[in-house]
C-alpha cells in the first residue's frame, strides 16, 4: 500500500482520510500534519489517526508516496516550504488548494516536483463529490492512475490536460453546490409565498432536489430528457418552465454566473 501524508485535515482533508480508510487503506499508512489540533479532533478520534502539528514531528527518514496539500491557500508559501525536502521522483504532491497554480507550487516545492492540482467539491464529505485534476509534465501516467484511485475515495474523478480549464471547473463543480443550495432556498421561499408553511415548503424543496439529483445520478438519460419526461403539454410544469426557460431565464443566468465565477477564479490565481 502507498504511504500517504495529509497536510491539513479540515473538512476536505478529513473527507479524504475517511474515504481512504473506508476503501481499505490501513490507518498506519496515513500520516497527518495538522497545526490546529482542534480542527481535526473529531476526525482523528473517529478514525484512530494520530496527527502531528508540524512536519518536524514526522519520523526520521519518513518517505511518503503521495502528499496531499489541504491547507489554506493564503498560508501555502510559509506552510509548504519545508515539504520541498520530500521532493523526489517517487513522491507525488496533490494540491486541493483552490486557486493555487502548478507554477506557484513548483516555485515552493521545486521545478522537478511531481505535482497534481485538483479541485474537489463539498459532496466529497458524503462520498459523492466530483474532483477534476491536472498534472504537470513531471508526473508519470502511473502516478496519475494512483491519484485517480485516491481521489475516487470521495466520489468521481476526471482529468483535464490544460490547467487553464481549472477556472471553469471551479466555476461549475467547485462552486456548483452553492447554486443547488440556492435553488433549494428559492423553491422553499416560492412555496411559502404560495401559501405553504415554512416547514413543509422546506421539506418539499429539500426532498425534491435531493431525489431528483439521485434520479439523475442513476439514470442513463440526459438531464434534458429527464426534464422532458416531467413536462406534460399544457400542464403545470410546462407553465413554470415557460418562465424559467424564457430569454434571460435560468439558462442565461447560469451562463452569466459561471462566467463571473470563472473570471474571479482567474483573478485569484497566482
Amino acid at each position: 500500500m502507498a504511504k500517504l501524508l495529509l497536510v491539513g485535515c479540515g473538512k476536505m482533508g478529513g473527507a479524504l482520510a475517511r474515504g481512504w480508510i473506508a476503501n481499505g487503506t490501513p490507518v498506519g499508512d496515513i500520516a497527518v500534519v495538522e497545526p490546529n489540533a482542534d480542527a481535526g479532533a473529531v476526525i482523528f478520534s473517529e478514525l484512530g489517526i494520530k496527527a502531528v502539528s508540524t512536519n518536524d514531528e514526522l519520523p526520521a527518514g519518513y518517505s511518503p508516496d503521495f502528499i496531499f496539500l489541504a491547507v489554506k491557500p493564503q498560508s501555502a508559501a510559509d506552510t509548504l516550504a519545508p515539504y520541498a525536502a520530500y521532493t523526489s521522483a517517487n513522491t507525488t504532491f496533490v494540491s486541493i488548494m483552490a486557486g493555487k497554480t502548478i507554477s506557484s507550487l513548483e516555485a515552493i516545492l521545486g521545478g522537478d516536483a511531481n505535482i497534481v492540482r485538483a479541485m474537489p467539491n463539498t459532496p466529497a464529505a458524503i462520498g459523492r463529490g466530483i474532483t477534476v485534476a491536472v498534472a504537470n509534465n513531471s508526473t508519470t501516467p502511473q502516478a496519475k492512475k494512483s491519484v485517480t484511485s485516491l481521489l475516487q475515495a470521495v466520489g468521481e474523478a476526471a482529468w483535464v490536460d490544460n490547467e487553464g480549464m481549472m477556472d471553469a471547473v471551479t466555476a461549475v463543480s467547485g462552486s456548483g453546490p452553492a447554486y443547488i443550495f440556492l435553488l433549494a432556498e428559492a423553491m422553499s421561499h416560492a412555496g411559502v409565498m404560495a401559501g405553504l408553511s415554512v416547514e413543509l415548503s422546506d421539506k418539499l424543496a429539500r426532498e425534491t432536489i435531493s431525489g431528483s439529483g439521485e434520479l439523475l445520478h442513476r439514470s442513463n438519460e440526459t438531464a434534458k430528457s429527464l426534464r422532458q419526461n416531467v413536462t406534460s403539454p399544457g400542464g403545470t410544469t410546462e407553465a413554470a418552465l415557460k418562465i424559467l426557460m424564457a430569454d434571460g431565464g435560468m439558462k442565461d443566468l447560469m451562463v452569466k454566473a459561471v462566467d463571473a465565477a470563472t473570471k474571479r477564479s482567474r483573478e485569484l490565481a497566482d
